[in-house]
């Protein structure tokens, strides 16, 4: 139950909900979503019919449901929007990042990759002004030692000469960044080891994860695992020329490379624009698993998990598209921000193509928040097949039908599912959050277990 005092309102939607005869019931749809803030409502039926004998193996309705409906979860990537189902997405990111870093047999991703050269690095933002921050010494160039809470941190020092377009044009074209340095990257590996591109490939692929994040300031940044394989991808060694260190080289020299620029036209007002890296490129080899090292396969897997389910809501923006800036109002989004999603506004007529209105909420960002290559590792989209794969085998041993399933020709399912509507009422509200911080305190817990189990096997290695 929450630690604050409930409104009269939803204390008493609580008490309805929790006595009602039916409550078990809901209480069990909703652990089965996890405890999802925003979960999807379904009306419908399903029925399993044996094709040979006519046999109904089970009938399905939602009538008998609590207000007649299922519930199911929203899916939504986003902590801001439901914390319950970005923490089932971060825990998939985790697995995927992991994988291409360990090996997993179940994904099909050999443990070898773990001699493969593998490295940690971020990409940042270039400076668009000075900004209240905490340097190593302690006090900003304001004169202030800010808290590390303190709302001023990543605002402008001087929001008047602040290059506030500058910074939602960057954020705007960081996709094409991205892009542009991973193709400079392949070139700069290529002439390391004094090979074409096309000799390269055929002795090298580049993998990579990476993920999105805001700093304070507005301007996004990226994280990225980057890793060498052979040229079938994680299941065959690099050369052995293929280091951590030449790795490291060229990832240093494709972020400065005149190549990996985006520019853009003069338009109005706003003068030609050529976009780069920021020079605080960091790049750390990831080590294996309980060698001491801070940058270690679970450490990584983590860092990047926990991003891939924020957006730019640490900055005070909307986690929603903006209709019109009196919303900011309403929400009290703060100065630094405002004059961010100002920016995009203003912007949008002279760049159509750049849709910086419809990505205001995003400071101009239109990018993905998490990517992969293609041989990096297994995909999100197997990993959530995966797990419904067996939540559909433990509801057919429940429902006795696995001897069917054994010749699935022989079995016919009819359906039809309706939309009905989404969410909680008020008390349901308090309930599932109850509900999802049970689930959520379960799963730390036992992947805690699993990590101890996991550091003591490394130790042993």
């Amino acid at each position: 139950m929450p630690d604050t005092l409930l409104d009269p309102i939803t204390l008493g939607d609580l008490l309805r909900v929790a006595s009602a005869p039916d409550y078990f019931r809901w209480e069990d749809q909703i652990r089965h979503t996890g405890g999802c803030a925003d979960p999807i409502h379904l009306t419908g039926w399903v029925l399993h019919k044996d094709k040979t004998t006519g046999e109904t193996l089970h009938h399905y309705s939602t009538e008998r449901e609590p207000g007649g409906r299922l519930r199911i979860a929203c899916g939504n990537r986003r902590a801001s929007r439901c914390p319950a189902c970005a923490w089932t997405y971060a825990g998939d990111t985790y697995h995927l990042i992991r994988a291409g870093l360990a090996g997993d047999d179940r994904r099909d991703v050999p443990a070898t990759v773990r001699d493969h050269p593998r490295v940690f690095a971020t990409l940042t933002a270039p400076s668009f002004g000075p900004v209240h921050n905490r340097p190593d010494h302690g006090v900003c160039r304001c004169g202030t030692r800010h808290r590390a809470d303190d709302p001023a941190l990543g605002a402008a020092l001087d929001p008047e000469t602040y290059d506030y377009a500058g910074a939602v044009l960057f954020n705007n074209t960081a996709g094409q960044l991205w892009q542009r340095f991973t193709t400079r990257l392949r070139r700069e590996l290529a002439a390391r080891a004094g090979l074409s591109r096309r000799e390269l490939t055929n002795q090298l692929r580049v993998s990579y994860g990476k993920v999105a994040e805001f700093q304070k300031r507005g301007a996004v940044h990226f994280h990225a695992v980057i890793r060498l394989d052979g040229p079938d991808g994680p299941d065959t060694p690099p050369p052995a020329w293929a280091t951590v260190d030449l790795l490291t080289d060229a990832i240093r020299a494709a972020a400065a490379h005149s190549y990996t620029s985006v520019s853009l036209p003069a338009a109005d007002d706003q003068p030609a624009r050529t976009f780069r890296w920021g020079t605080q490129l960091d790049v750390r080899p990831v080590k294996a698993f309980g060698d001491g090292s801070e940058i270690t396969e679970q450490a990584v897997a983590s860092y990047v998990a926990k991003y891939a389910t924020k957006a730019a809501e640490n900055t005070g923006t909307l986690d929603r598209r903006i209709g019109e800036l009196a919303e900011l109002d309403r929400h009290q989004v703060p100065d630094h921000t405002r004059r961010l999603i100002e920016a995009c506004k203003a912007l949008d007529p002279l760049y159509p193509d750049r849709r910086l209105w419809a990505w205001a909420h995003m400071l101009g960002f239109r990018g993905h928040f998490s990517s992969k290559s293609r041989r990096y590792s297994t995909t999100l989209g197997a990993l959530r097949q995966a797990r419904a794969d067996y939540r559909a085998a433990q509801e057919h041993a429940a429902l006795g039908l696995d001897d069917h399933d054994r010749e699935p020709d022989t079995v016919l399912v009819l359906a039809d599912w309706q939309y009905a509507g989404h969410g909680h009422t008020p008390g349901e509200s308090v309930l599932a959050a109850t509900i999802a911080r049970d689930l959520q305190l379960n799963r730390e817990t036992a992947r805690d277990a699993l990590h101890d189990q996991l550091a003591l096997e490394g130790a042993a290695a």
